[in-house]
């Protein structure tokens, strides 16, 4: 293979070697304070929060988590939807030298008591919802947690006093009990904001623990460092803002920021590289497609990432052709394969072209970008982004590199890969080529012009709405259904999630019939909701292969059939 065949892809002006320096992902906020000051960095339920003003609040919180004992080596949790409370705790934590460890509000309390654990985290953070707070509070008796930081939802709306009785009127909060392990998220920023500063090696120091499974089903904290987010984010402004014209001009965007900033995607190619361009970004809690779509006309949105769930609802809103989407000039769609329908349906309605890219958690997310102005490319993810470097090697032997144009293992390398798997030495070696390369376990293709096309996953990892789903987690939580004697689950196509998990079962002799909706009951409280099963068929025998595995490959392969 031609070493770098995607440079005579690039757009002029756009460097594959651009200079990246290691820096503090906190320096981020600080270098865009003094750029955009008084400009709003976000906006939630109407109110505006400078960037000036979100500085002097993580300066704040870093003050208060230090009171709490955070620093260098301490592990603070943000188990939070999309509210201000996010990026005030995450530089906060940052700021007072800590490490942050995102928690997903999908996951359910058994995931979340072992990640905590896995992880040694002494606090977490979050909110007074009734989704979040009852769990959290059952975590803190039940793991090793110390503190919880308690905010209200509404504390940073325009008119907190009207948004909370609604939400009080609607059961959406919870009574928070008082205990000294209990902090009002209030109280923790009732402070001058003078913190002590830890001069921490960026290329050492941790900044996130992002749990992901990884090419394999059982979760791992992919470590990413300092370094390894701002040179994402130094990656990311290259190829938004040094073509011609421009993707995306500095201090003028208008951000959607509906994905979730527990993801990485979000934190890092939509909150990181947000505020390092100066943007506003809008919050949503939550994906309502119809606020999404109002929103974009009504506050003119200039850019939107999304997953292709997200594209999909809102092309599915009734009358979404009337809708003024002219502002938009930046959409772009990673985390799960783009449908070609998909994609070109999007781009004829809103009138801007909807990019598709290709990172992994453990890749910050960075890995490739469709150069803008370049032809389409139907079903291609784009080229390598700057200073990723990519090789494909055999499925079966990975010490052979395979043929530019031939279908291979992809493997990264570059200053935004993680530093390794936390505490776990033989899986990041597992995964961790002798020249130094990250093995992804997906499969693809590169075509001469650098392009590349995602055509297969070396493991069974479903992505389910963008969210890596695991059929071994699910097998196991349906195995626990006593009329249940075997089981299998694979991914089938799904127009709205991408793929969905559809579960195999055989039931032990004499156990009364199963419906979907039954299975999905005993479920609920044993999966997270990505990971719940769509589709349900009961067989008298599942496929054997010769050693006596059930053969998920002949069940793919009469789906297949089936699907015609």
């Amino acid at each position: 293979m031609n070493a770098q065949p995607w440079l005579k892809s690039y757009p002029a002006g756009v460097r594959w070697d651009a200079p990246i320096e290691p820096l503090h992902v906190h320096s981020i906020l600080a270098q865009s304070v003094r750029r955009f000051g008084p400009l709003p960095a976000f906006e939630f339920m109407d109110r505006r929060i400078s960037y000036a003003e979100l500085e002097a609040l993580a300066d704040r919180a870093a003050a208060g988590f230090q009171k709490l004992g955070v620093g260098p080596s301490v592990h603070v949790g943000l188990y939070l939807p999309n509210t201000p409370h996010y990026p005030i705790a995450f530089f906060g934590v940052l700021k007072a030298g800590g490490t942050v460890v995102n928690y997903s509000p999908l996951d359910a309390l058994r995931t979340l008591e072992l990640k905590i654990e896995d992880s040694e985290t002494d606090i977490l953070v979050t909110l007074d919802v009734a989704s979040l707070y009852p769990r959290a509070d059952k975590l803190l008796a039940s793991t090793r947690l110390k503190k919880l930081v308690i905010g209200e939802f509404s504390e940073y709306a325009l008119a907190p006093g009207p948004a909370k009785a609604f939400m009080t009127a609607q059961n959406m909060l919870s009574e928070i009990r008082r205990d000294e392990r209990i902090v009002a998220f209030r109280d923790l920023i009732d402070n001058d904001g003078r913190h002590s500063v830890h001069e921490l090696d960026p290329r050492e120091a941790l900044a996130v623990i992002q749990y992901t499974g990884g090419t394999t089903g059982s979760p791992k904290g992919a470590m990413l460092t300092h370094a390894n987010l701002t040179a994402a984010c130094a990656q990311y402004t290259e190829t938004a803002t040094r073509t011609d014209p421009p993707g995306m001009l500095e201090g003028k965007e208008r951000t959607l920021c509906v994905l979730p900033l527990f993801h990485i995607y979000a934190l890092s190619a939509v909150m990181i590289l947000g505020l390092r361009l100066g943007a506003e970004l809008v919050l949503h809690p939550r994906f309502d497609p119809s606020a999404v779509a109002k929103d974009i006309a009504l506050k003119k949105i200039t850019v939107f990432p999304g997953v292709p769930t997200m594209h999909v609802a809102v092309l599915n809103l009734p009358g979404v052709e009337t809708f003024d989407f002219s502002s938009l000039k930046f959409c772009a769609s990673g985390g799960a394969p783009l449908p070609v329908a998909v994609q070109q349906k999007f781009q004829a309605i809103a009138g801007c072209r909807l990019a598709e890219g290709w990172g992994m958690s453990e890749t910050s997310p960075v890995g490739t970008f469709t150069p803008r102005g370049a032809a389409p490319r139907p079903g291609s993810c784009g080229v390598p982004m700057p200073r990723v470097e990519m090789k494909f090697v055999d499925v079966v032997d990975p010490s052979r590199e395979v043929a530019l144009g031939e279908r291979g293992e992809i493997c990264v390398r570059g200053p935004n890969v993680m530093k390794g798997y936390w505490k776990k030495p033989e899986e990041t070696a597992a995964v961790t080529t002798a020249d130094g390369y990250f093995r992804t376990g997906d499969v693809g293709v590169m075509d001469e012009d650098g392009y590349i096309y995602i055509v297969d996953r070396t493991k069974d990892m479903l992505i389910v709405g963008g969210f890596n789903v695991y059929p071994r987690n699910i097998e196991e939580a349906i195995y626990q259904h006593p009329s249940v004697e075997e089981v299998s689950v694979i991914g089938v196509p799904d127009a709205y999630r991408g793929e969905t998990p559809k579960a195999f079962v055989k039931l032990k002799a004499g156990a009364p019939p199963l419906t979907l909706d039954e299975m999905k009951a005993f479920l609920r409280n044993r999966l997270g909701k990505h990971e719940m099963i769509g589709e349900l068929e009961i067989r008298d025998q599942l496929p054997k292969t010769p050693v006596g595995k059930i053969s998920k490959k002949d069940l793919r392969e009469s789906e297949r059939t089936r699907a015609g």
